[in-house]
């Protein structure tokens, strides 16, 4: 990929003592980057499945309320990627990446039980950042749009992360 290709950058994580389950995206498509918020994506399905796994209607809430629901119900989020140069917004097209340190992180997470992958991409990047863990790793079907596999199709994978939720 040429450097005329832009370098984008991935968010801070969005995390907690308490966070037991942290999912990990590839990094950011366009919309969510111009929006500086992690799926922002009308068509991301997201914060639908969300919804579902911690049984609360997060797509009716403003971002920092999202946020705040998914850190009280012991959920964080970050990307695997930390930069990358990207034309558009699909991870075929990632190129120079530059991983973020996911195992630092959860070693900072005193609660943490799984580490879930949103995509292919992610769990490819993520797995060989993490390496040997003692989190149980979990692959979920991308939520993004460019996944077609359909919202229902999707669902019971996401709802599994229930189970690490628990007390």
């Amino acid at each position: 990929m040429s450097q005329s290709t832009p370098r984008k950058s991935s968010f801070p994580p969005v995390v907690d003592s308490a966070v037991r389950v942290l999912i990990c995206g590839s990094l950011p498509g366009d919309r969510s980057l111009d929006a500086r918020q992690y799926y922002a994506h009308p068509q991301n399905q997201f914060w639908r499945l969300m919804s579902a796994v911690v049984d609360r209607d997060l797509t009716a809430l403003a971002y920092p309320e999202r946020l705040a629901a998914l850190l009280e119900a012991h959920v964080g989020l970050w990307d695997v990627v930390a930069t990358a140069h990207r034309p558009g917004s699909t991870d075929a097209a990632l190129s120079g990446i530059a991983p973020n340190d996911i195992a630092a992180l959860a070693a900072t997470l005193p609660d943490l039980r799984a580490i879930a992958f949103n995509g292919g991409t992610a769990l490819k990047h993520g797995l060989k950042q993490l390496g040997a863990t003692r989190y149980a790793t979990v692959a979920l079907p991308s939520s993004s749009p460019l996944h077609t596999v359909g919202f229902d199709r999707k669902l019971p994978d996401w709802v599994e992360l229930r189970d690490h939720l628990r007390h």
